[in-house]
């Protein structure tokens, strides 16, 4: 059996990865002809996601470099400390939660993906996809079209494939953040800060947060309250006048974000934030979505890459269960593959709407939310209360959906 996979990115590259262990001959096709693994800020891959890593053999492709991350420490805009929260219960072997650059983890898995005998075809932007019954077409921007026996729709929040499978299924939605991310070298900020964790700053403009480096650097973003990014704005916005605005947004909280801001380098400007929850289709005939295609938290909840790569697991799992080879019943196992995903991501594509609209107070709100944030991280946002989502724990062996239960739930 064969399979086409629609994107590169991390959900890509780690679909052809569980397809192939499956017994699925998977061909990638990347819209980028280069995946520069220096682009881009920094991300973190919770213990349940660094799990499904672990299930297709993949972890210790990306596991070097990466920066382990324990906790999340929120500090208010007058620098009280209101809480803090574990990134979740380590993996049997002791690793934690990676922090790392989203680039270099998905270029990471395209070497290894190709390490392994999968081709990984970049340059092929793909301008539609067509399911012909008895196996699937993806055509090419050239003209090409490629056959194969099913096709995946890794290609994000945007997707194309998305619409291919429903006209009429939602776009993703604007959270009202836009996205700043950065480094400060070799500074003493790194020492100040505790080690290992996340500081989140709930600012008087605008969210902050800092994580320090073993090497003493500190990667950090800025998500700030506005509307949308246009491309003409971000492409006449100098990096100096981005640094401006952000310091200016920054530059009246307690804490090391203007510093940080003031002696960093810009590597993100003016990402736009998405998420995508309810998306009533997701697979028609051999066609089938994963990842931010199917279900998009915004990046607040910590639990983009983590929900995309427990999808390839449970997809490659599906289809190993419905049969081998080309009697495999492909629309059962995406059936399969639905059941056990989608109430899960639907809750946690939830739980990240309400955490970025945290961020989005104005001044006046911030200092009311100070106090009632003390209360939440006290009493409602607890490592106990968010176990379900992190502990979450995928055996390749155990039929599809039948997974380690987390150490609490929802």
């Amino acid at each position: 059996m064969k399979a086409l996979v629609v994107g590169g990115g991390i959900a890509g590259p780690a679909a052809a990865l569980a397809l192939a262990k499956a017994g699925i001959e998977p061909l990638v096709l990347e819209r980028r002809p280069i995946v520069d693994p220096e682009a881009g800020s920094w991300f973190t891959v919770a213990p349940n996601g660094l799990d499904a890593l672990e299930a297709i053999d993949a972890l210790a492709a990306v596991r070097d470099q990466a920066v382990p991350s324990r906790l999340n420490v929120m500090y208010g805009a007058t620098g009280h400390r209101l809480g803090k929260v574990s990134l979740g219960r380590p993996l049997d072997n002791g690793l934690v939660a990676l922090t790392m650059k989203r680039s270099w983890m998905a270029a990471r898995l395209e070497r290894e993906a190709e390490h392994r005998g999968i081709v990984v075809r970049r340059g092929a932007d793909v301008s539609g996809v067509t399911d012909a019954g008895d196996h699937v077409e993806a055509t090419l921007r050239d003209g090409t079209v490629l056959k194969a026996d099913l096709l995946v729709g890794a290609d994000g929040a945007h997707s194309r494939v998305r619409q291919a499978i429903d006209a009429q299924a939602p776009a993703a939605r604007y959270v009202g953040l836009t996205n700043f991310g950065g480094i400060t070298r070799n500074t003493p900020i790194a020492g100040d800060l505790e080690p290992e964790a996340w500081h989140f700053i709930f600012g008087s403009q605008a969210f902050f947060g800092a994580h320090p480096t073993p090497a003493g650097d500190v990667v950090w973003f800025v998500n700030v309250p506005e509307p949308e990014i246009t491309r003409d704005q971000r492409h006449t916005t100098t990096e100096e006048e981005c640094g401006r605005r952000l310091l200016s947004l920054v530059r009246d909280d307690a804490g090391p974000a203007a510093d940080l801001v003031r002696n960093g380098r810009l590597e993100l400007a003016g990402d736009n934030t998405y998420d995508l929850g309810h998306v009533p289709t997701w697979f028609r005939g051999r066609m089938v979505i994963i990842g931010d295609a199917a279900h998009a938290p915004s990046p607040s909840s910590g639990q983009g890459a983590s929900m995309a790569l427990e999808d390839a697991v449970v997809l490659a799992q599906a289809l190993r269960d419905q049969g081998e080879g080309d009697h495999a019943d492909v629309p059962a196992a995406f059936a399969a593959y639905e059941k056990a995903r989608r109430e899960r991501v639907e809750k946690i594509v939830a739980a990240g709407a309400r955490s970025s609209s945290s961020k989005i107070p104005g001044p006046v709100g911030r200092r009311f939310q100070e106090l009632m944030l003390r209360v939440v991280f006290r009493y409602m946002i607890t490592d106990r209360s968010i176990a379900w989502i992190n502990d979450n724990r995928i055996r390749w062996e155990d039929p599809v959906g039948d997974h380690v239960p987390a150490e609490a739930t929802a």
